[in-house]
Parts: C-alpha cells; sequence; structure tokens
C-alpha cells in the first residue's frame, strides 16, 4: 500500500462548517470563528490540552466510535456560539420566559430538542424505512441487504440535494469548501492567505460527508452479517432493526478507519473507496468567497496557537483583531476530537 509522502502537517487540523462560520480543531484546542452582520469576525477559542487516550481507546474500531462520539459533543457546543453569536431576531416572550424560568439560554433548549428530534428522524429515514420498503422485494435476503443499502444512500442524496437549496444552507456549504481548501493549503505547507487558499481543491478525503457515505456502504455488509449469523432477523424488522441500532458502533468504528487510511495512503483501492464520498461533496461543498476564506484562515490559525501567533491570525484580514469573542474564551470543553476524524 503506498503511503502518502510524509509531512508534519498532516492530519495535525480539522473542523466543520458552521452558521456564517468554521471550527477548526487541532492538537491543542479548538476555535469557533464566525462573521457577524457587522462584518467583524468572532471567536469562541479553547485551548485545551486535548488528553491521550488510554490504551482501550486508541484500538482500532473503538478510536472511531470514541472520535464521532467527541465529533458530535464538539458540534453541539460551536453550533451553540455560532447561532448565538449572530443573534439576528430578538427573543420572543415565550423565549424570554424559559430563559427567566429554566435558568438557561434558549438556543441550547432549541439545540437540545433539535438534536433529539434530528436523531428519532435519522434513525426512522436511513434504518427504519429502508429496512421496511425493502421487505416488498420477492428476493433472497442478501439481495434485500443490498436494496437497503441503495435505499438508504438515495434518501441521503435526496434529503440533502433538497436541503442545499435553502439560502442558509448553501453558504453553510459554502464555508464547508472554504474549511477544505484551507485545510489543503495548511497541509501543503504554503502560506495562510486568501489567494493561497483560493487556489485549492475543495474535495478532501477526510471529509464527514464522505464518513456518512461509507458507514452507508458498511452498512450494507453489516446487513448481511445480521441476516447470515441470526436468521430470525430475515422475517422480522424491528428485530432487524434493533440488531442494525446495537452494530451502529461497529459500523462507526470501520468507517473512520477507511477514511484515515484514506488520509494516510494512496493507491488505487484507496481512490476507489472514497470516489462516491468526493463526488457527493460537489453537493455538500460549495466555492467559498474571499470573506468565507478569512473566517477559515481565522478560525485555523487560532485551533493552531503554537505555529500562529495571536498578532498574526488578522494578517491579510480588512478588519480590527479583536481579542476574543465578547468574552467567550473560557475554560475548554473535555469532549474534543481528534483532528483527523475529518477535514
Amino acid at each position: 500500500m503506498a503511503k502518502i509522502e510524509s509531512c508534519s502537517r498532516l492530519g495535525k487540523v480539522g473542523g466543520q462548517a458552521v452558521l456564517e462560520g468554521v471550527m477548526m480543531r487541532g492538537t491543542s484546542g479548538y476555535t469557533t470563528a464566525v462573521r457577524k452582520p457587522d462584518g467583524t469576525i468572532v471567536r469562541d477559542i479553547h485551548k485545551n490540552e486535548i488528553k491521550k487516550k488510554n490504551f482501550f481507546m486508541r484500538l482500532p474500531v473503538i478510536r472511531g466510535v470514541v472520535a464521532f462520539v467527541q465529533s458530535m459533543i464538539l458540534s453541539f457546543s460551536t453550533l451553540s456560539f455560532a447561532a448565538e453569536a449572530l443573534n439576528v431576531e430578538e427573543e420572543t416572550k415565550f423565549e424570554k420566559w424559559l430563559s427567566k424560568h429554566l435558568g438557561k439560554s434558549i438556543t441550547g433548549i432549541i439545540m437540545g430538542v433539535g438534536t433529539v428530534l434530528g436523531l428519532a428522524l435519522g434513525v426512522f429515514l436511513f434504518m427504519v424505512l429502508p429496512a421496511f420498503l425493502s421487505g416488498f422485494f420477492p428476493v433472497s435476503d442478501p439481495v434485500k441487504k443490498v436494496i437497503e443499502g441503495v435505499m438508504k444512500i438515495l434518501i441521503f442524496l435526496a434529503y440533502v440535494s433538497l436541503v442545499s437549496l435553502m439560502g442558509d444552507i448553501r453558504r453553510t456549504f459554502m464555508y464547508h469548501g472554504a474549511e477544505h481548501k484551507s485545510v489543503f493549503c495548511y497541509e501543503l505547507g504554503l502560506p495562510l492567505t486568501v489567494e493561497n487558499v483560493k487556489a485549492q481543491k475543495r474535495f478532501h478525503p477526510r471529509c464527514g460527508t464522505s464518513f456518512m457515505f461509507l458507514m452507508m456502504f458498511v452498512g450494507i455488509f453489516i446487513g448481511l452479517l445480521i441476516g447470515f449469523i441470526f436468521p430470525a432477523t430475515r422475517e422480522n424488522t424491528l428485530l432487524y432493526v434493533g440488531f442494525r441500532i446495537l452494530l451502529l458502533p461497529v459500523t462507526m468504528g470501520l468507517g473512520y478507519e477507511i477514511i484515515r487510511a484514506a488520509g494516510r495512503y494512496d493507491n488505487v483501492l484507496i481512490r476507489i473507496i472514497t470516489a462516491p464520498g468526493l463526488w457527493f461533496q460537489r453537493i455538500t461543498t460549495r466555492e467559498p468567497t474571499d470573506d468565507m476564506i478569512e473566517v477559515a484562515i481565522v478560525a485555523l490559525k487560532s485551533a493552531l496557537p503554537e505555529e500562529f501567533p495571536e498578532e498574526s491570525v488578522y494578517e491579510g484580514i480588512d478588519q480590527p483583531a479583536p481579542a476574543s469573542s465578547d468574552g467567550q474564551d473560557g475554560p475548554s470543553d473535555p469532549a474534543t476530537a481528534s483532528p483527523e476524524a475529518t477535514a
């Protein structure tokens, strides 16, 4: 297996797009940078030292599950900050009542409820519905599992394609492109300027989109395995879905290992495996504007303070350089994911 030429920066930083901004995480913390309506860039900086995982947590497949859970927790925190930083709508009386009586930000409550509902919708769309519909095909069980997997992919494609029609989502996909381009620029060892970042490609093999795609392909083989080991699941859809949920950590772990290999190796097999995810990034990433690239650069530099001192973070960016995000800098979140999980 041909290994990609060694680079000390490879896999050192990764991130995700948020509302009007980008989150980047490095080896010593993470930063979320958001462009406010007035044009200024605010940051939420967490300079914690990421705790080293014990031996068990570093085992193949297990480390993928750990990284996924940490990424979910981190996503909740960064998306909440982005929503609060924008703060373009005044709270309603009901929202003010909730904030007063529950003692929490209404944004946090909405995000929590939304996460639960989103997980429930995800289980229905990508587990229950495909398994139920595939049962109507008068074919053998292995063929049904393949049909189920194809249905999941089609539902995923349809869902993302539909939400991409929304203006806010389109802009988020543009920030997604800015995130990928800036990571590529950094990994190539080039100066982080708008011109250098703009010249990079926006399709990254370690992207979370590719991870989702790989999970669906791996899921086909997991489904075949379930039907082979537990024959009773072939006629009982609910039992089968239950096993799928129980084995979801295995699916995530295997998908993570493939994504990890994709970032470290380059050969025909890896290119074939990662090709569908890279193709799909044509939907989930868009070409960013210069001001979006600036936000990604600020986030990346702020996430790597050991390489980029504070005075260099806003270099080449036409705005004052605030020290922090209106007091948002503070104690680090202990659940920070490995930067190599996604780009």
